[in-house]
């Protein structure tokens, strides 16, 4: 499997839409843990990265440093 290359502060889709009805989230920490941030109603969520991997879509936007 091709390991996604994502980032810090990436904003990336995900298979299935957050309740809010928005499926846009910022990527807010990196490590063993994801932290995701839903850009509709900004509720974080922390996956670990294996489940975060298998449930993301693609990356809409890729932060630049």
């Amino acid at each position: 499997m091709v390991d996604k290359e994502y980032g810090l502060h990436d904003i990336v889709e995900m298979k299935k839409p957050h309740p809010c009805g928005t499926n846009k989230w910022k990527i807010i920490r990196l490590g063993m843990d994801i932290r995701i941030k839903c850009e509709g109603c900004a509720h974080s969520v922390l996956i670990p990265r294996k489940e975060f991997t298998k449930k993301m879509k693609k990356i809409l936007v890729k932060h630049e440093e």
